[in-house]
């Protein structure tokens, strides 16, 4: 018998919503932006299949989901995924009921009850890894070392993902109206239209000076295509774009392959090996909170892997390598 079994006894079929506009989950998925809607729509077809097998989010009738089928969903997904995966379902679940509340589809009663669904515990080793100085070296001078246009908008690039931490579309989100070239301010749009200002400097300051000398002042996005004879087109770049420059530049660095949100783990890191405050960073990244922001912290695997190195054992490598 699925999770569903006491809804369908109080006379509550499982069928499609004709009208999305009084669907909870719909008007919940319409809130967010386009990749979160995503996510989050695989999220609420997860909890969906759980309720009713081969269901989909349409045609759940989350207003008569109530405390103890939240509950019943909670198990499962602690038996089936990480937490920090059971989390982010469950933050779906909790969302879509707080929108049936607001359509008038469910009571205060049943909304707080299934509000207070505990998250469930664990840890997970954090995902990605953290980029040396040596490797963000390697990075730049690859990118000295190509004379091309694409040479000093890379450089600019990297430079500014590795010292400011933007996500890949914010950085192809900008405009060049977006940076002041006199105070090295720059404007970021970041997840929910929300705008938050940084700061370049010293060597991101100089990178991005070179490349807008040779971009040029013509308004439109900051960063533009460049196509191998070093011909520039004045539009905007894709995601993947990003993704493929790196991967050409990881080659020629000839380091360890990592990808484009490692940037954004290792300026995290170290802003705060170097001493900045944890809520300041969370600002400086675009995080609503900074238990997201900790989550990006990679010191405490350095630590350790200094603490492992005091420990040590009489034993030399016998076998030569082959």
């Amino acid at each position: 018998m699925n999770t569903l079994a006491v809804l369908e006894n109080k006379g509550i079929e499982i069928r499609k919503s004709g009208r999305l506009d009084q669907n909870p989950a719909a008007v919940y998925l319409a809130k967010l932006g386009k990749r979160s809607r995503r996510v989050q729509m695989d999220a609420l077809n997860v909890i969906a299949d759980i309720l009713s097998p081969g269901a989909t989010y349409l045609e759940i009738p989350w207003h008569g989901i109530e405390y103890q089928h939240a509950q019943a969903v909670r198990s499962v997904l602690k038996e089936r995924y990480s937490a920090a995966s059971a989390n982010r379902i469950l933050s779906a679940l909790r969302e879509t009921i707080h929108q049936a509340w607001l359509l008038e589809q469910t009571t205060s009663d049943n909304y707080m009850r299934v509000k207070e669904i505990e998250n469930v515990r664990g840890s997970t080793i954090p995902a990605g890894r953290a980029i040396t100085s040596g490797e963000k070296t390697a990075l730049i001078n690859a990118c000295i070392a190509d004379q091309s246009p694409a040479g000093y908008r890379d450089a600019a690039i990297i430079a500014l993902m590795v010292t400011v931490g933007p996500r890949r579309s914010e950085v192809v989100g900008l405009d060049l109206g977006d940076y002041d070239p006199e105070t090295g301010r720059l404007k970021i749009l970041g997840k929910g239209n929300k705008e938050r200002a940084t700061y370049l400097a010293n060597g991101t300051l100089a990178a991005m000076a070179d490349w807008m000398q040779i971009r040029g002042s013509e308004p439109g996005p900051l960063f533009i295509p460049i196509d191998r004879h070093g011909n520039m087109t004045l539009r905007r770049l894709s995601n993947q774009a990003i993704y493929n420059m790196l991967n050409k530049r990881i080659e020629e660095a000839a380091i360890k392959d990592f990808s484009p949100h490692d940037l954004r783990r290792t300026f995290i890191s170290d802003a705060l090996e170097a001493g900045a405050d944890i809520a300041t960073v969370a600002k400086m990244v675009g995080h609503a909170s900074v238990t997201t922001t900790a989550r990006y912290d990679r010191r405490p695997e350095k630590a350790k892997q200094k603490a492992a190195e005091l420990l040590t054992i009489p034993y030399k490598r016998r076998l030569a390598e082959g």
